[in-house]
């Protein structure tokens, strides 16, 4: 009796080490196995799909990312973080930015905007280290805070960064935040700009009330070759009419 609860506890025991190396090394730097769907229910009513990422992410393996399928689903496009404020530029971002071209993502560049740092400098800082090319999607400022503005001002502050941003890429920058926050800070001032909109678990579209172009669905997804959680985006729109936004 007791050489078979011996047998049985050193069974459970092998059990749980097993698992946790499984574990362990699926959670390591440059993890090259297969995830087999990503981790959310994806919305089918929508054919193109994608992923923004940072430095949280930490070491991406882009091959993996682009050769990942899910029940006919494939990521076609790609926002990295570039910029924050005045002076931080994303650890990540230039590897990020090369790695997900060459692979044949579709890739975009955000700014966090700050509305209490000075709006020139955040431009200019964006500015200097994007630079976008034929086939890019249009700069990105993420404004999520108000930062101790009032929304008036920060309406004004951010108006004048999309100011500066239009003239230099010659295109309308796209406008990121979450839906409840478009609707009680920016309100209609920024109707003629590309949205892209957060909202979480709706089932079939966000919550909002004015056209959006792209719709981040889910912030716990889980795509083969980045180790940590992803957000999960779609495009609003056919084929056509994404290559219609991009930089020609």
């Amino acid at each position: 009796m007791n050489n078979k609860l011996l047998l049985w506890g050193m069974g459970v025991l092998l059990a749980f080490v097993l698992l946790f190396v499984l574990i362990y090394y699926y959670n390591q730097p440059g993890y090259t196995g297969s995830i087999t769907n990503y981790g959310v229910e994806m919305p089918k009513q929508y054919t193109l799909h994608g992923i923004d990422v940072s430095r949280y992410q930490q070491n991406i393996n882009w091959n993996r990312v682009q050769k990942m399928r899910s029940k006919g689903i494939q990521l076609q496009f790609v926002f990295i973080k570039a910029t924050e404020s005045t002076g931080i530029v994303d650890v990540n971002f230039h590897y990020n930015w090369q790695h997900a071209q060459e692979v044949n993502l579709t890739r975009g560049a955000y700014h966090y905007f700050t509305a209490n740092d000075d709006v020139q400098s955040q431009a200019k800082l964006f500015c200097n280290t994007v630079n976008l090319h034929s086939g890019d999607l249009p700069p990105v400022v993420d404004v999520e805070k108000l930062f101790n503005n009032t929304p008036e001002a920060l309406r004004k502050k951010l108006k004048d960064f999309l100011i500066i941003l239009e003239n230099h890429y010659h295109c309308k920058p796209i406008i990121y935040t979450f839906s409840s926050f478009y609707t009680d800070h920016l309100g209609d001032a920024f109707n003629e700009y590309p949205l892209w909109v957060a909202h979480y678990f709706k089932p079939n579209s966000p919550r909002t009330r004015r056209p959006w172009q792209f719709w981040q669905h889910a912030d716990r997804g889980r795509v083969d070759g980045i180790r940590s959680k992803v957000d999960l985006n779609v495009f609003n729109g056919s084929k056509a009419d994404f290559n219609k936004i991009i930089i020609p």
